[in-house]
């Protein structure tokens, strides 16, 4: 009995050692990005979580950050978790008319179909997430019924909590105010990251997860940002997301979320909102950039 206590008090030793000698590593990192964002005209929001969850950075990562097209992601998941209650499917096709082609909204789906057409939903979800196309967005949108029922889908299943979806990608686009009622926190984003990688809960049917998975690591949009520095051919499973600069010059949004995976296989999560920022876009972009490569250097050199 007393040998059998000796060794869960070591065991609990060295769980607490391993803990703290995590915490004391991480803390490079986090000085380092520290470094990173110290010098620039911005407020930049990160949150990373890393290998097998062995260790969290949060530096200004509880503030409230504009999604603008990162909460493209959130839709795609509310849509196929109705997929997988078998309201809807992803063969299924979708009237988009004429009309609803917006002409001042970013749209390649539009740009190749100026006079609307019938679109399968797995489509429209692949053109909003891996193209950040705003026209399939708002169809994803109106599928559901309006964007509050997206915040809702989150907030019902005890998913994320940080989190508010007030308008559709064209009302976003018609006021600038308006893109500050879409928000999140980064620590809220990598917590959404997590949980669906993970799917632990089962949050998503298999066919669901891989396609999904699958389309985020297809996301041809920010190249300059989390994947700017790493490798040739590094995975990266993200969403992007910009605001445009204001007359004032200010850049309210240039966000880049994702799951980066290392050679073993292994991954880590991150995420980064640039806000309130001052810089040009190059910098903001940098700034994720830097940010990402020191984050790779660090678990790369955990691996070795």
């Amino acid at each position: 009995m007393k040998m059998s206590r000796l060794f869960q008090l070591i065991a609990i030793f060295l769980v607490s050692l391993s803990f703290k000698t995590n915490a004391q590593t991480s803390n490079l990192l986090k000085e380092k990005i520290q470094q990173i964002i110290s010098t620039k005209n911005a407020t930049v929001g990160i949150s990373i979580i890393g290998i097998e969850g062995r260790d969290k950075i949060s530096i200004n990562a509880s503030g409230h950050y504009p999604l603008q097209s990162v909460f493209k992601l959130h839709i795609a998941l509310a849509v196929l978790a109705e997929i997988d209650k078998g309201n809807f499917s992803l063969k299924q096709k979708v009237q988009v008319k004429k009309q609803e082609m917006l002409p001042d909204l970013w749209s390649p789906l539009r740009d190749k179909n100026p006079n609307g057409g019938n679109f399968s939903i797995a489509d429209l979800i692949k053109y909003s997430v891996s193209q950040s196309d705003n026209v399939a967005c708002d169809v994803l949108i109106r599928l559901l019924g309006e964007p509050k029922k997206v915040e809702e889908y989150f907030k019902k299943n005890n998913i994320i909590k940080d989190l508010a979806i007030q308008f559709t990608e064209e009302e976003m686009q018609s006021k600038w105010e308006n893109m500050f009622q879409n928000w999140t926190t980064p620590d809220a984003a990598s917590e959404l990251l997590m949980k669906f990688y993970s799917n632990k809960n089962d949050l998503l049917l298999k066919k669901s997860y891989d396609f999904i998975w699958k389309t985020l690591k297809e996301t041809n949009t920010g190249g300059d940002r989390l994947k700017g520095e790493l490798p040739k051919g590094t995975t990266v499973a993200h969403k992007t997301g910009y605001s445009g600069t204001n007359e004032e010059g200010i850049t309210a949004a240039f966000n880049d979320i994702g799951i980066v995976f290392l050679p073993s296989g292994k991954y880590y999560i991150i995420s980064v909102f640039v806000t309130n920022s001052k810089e040009n876009n190059d910098t903001n972009a940098k700034i994720i950039a830097d940010i990402s490569k020191a984050t790779w250097d660090f678990y790369l050199n955990q691996e070795r």
